[in-house]
């Protein structure tokens, strides 16, 4: 006990890597690039940034974009919730999950799908890839973090 001859002994061959489940994850959505975002945001669709605080303090958020932390997303945006936000009013909403770079948003856009918010995926390269593609942030005035 305690060498490297033991690990993977006793492991459940049924037991999946979060690599493997990001990319079974993915493979079910219909992923889109910021831009695409963009402009469906602007047709309506709900842009839901699960970043956390730090982060949205540090690099700013997007107009429009709803903030709705990972830990609160699945009772915020399920429709036959009681503390649903008033926009998941029902399952056929476009909902667009961004995060930092693209990775947590995935896993949140598949629980959405199996909640029954079919039309729910996620932006590619998240809240990164939307800003070095020059789409609108709002920057915090108190910027200064060490």
């Amino acid at each position: 006990m305690g060498t490297d001859e033991n690990v993977g002994e006793g492991v459940n061959p049924q037991v999946r890597g979060i690599d493997e489940i990001l990319s079974e994850a993915r493979g079910r959505l219909a992923r889109v690039s910021p831009e695409e975002a963009s402009a469906r945001q602007r047709a309506g669709a709900l842009l839901i940034d699960i970043r956390y605080e730090l982060l949205r303090r540090q690099d700013g958020t997007i107009p429009g974009a709803l903030i709705v932390e990972r830990n609160e997303l699945e009772w915020r945006l399920d429709p036959l919730c009681a503390y649903r936000l008033p926009q998941a009013e029902h399952h056929d909403l476009e909902v667009l999950v961004l995060c930092n770079e693209g990775y947590a948003s995935s896993l949140a856009a598949l629980s959405l799908q199996e909640l029954g918010l079919s039309r729910a995926t996620d932006v590619i390269g998240g809240f990164q890839a939307w800003a070095a593609a020059g789409l609108p942030v709002t920057r915090s005035p108190n910027e200064e973090f060490s």
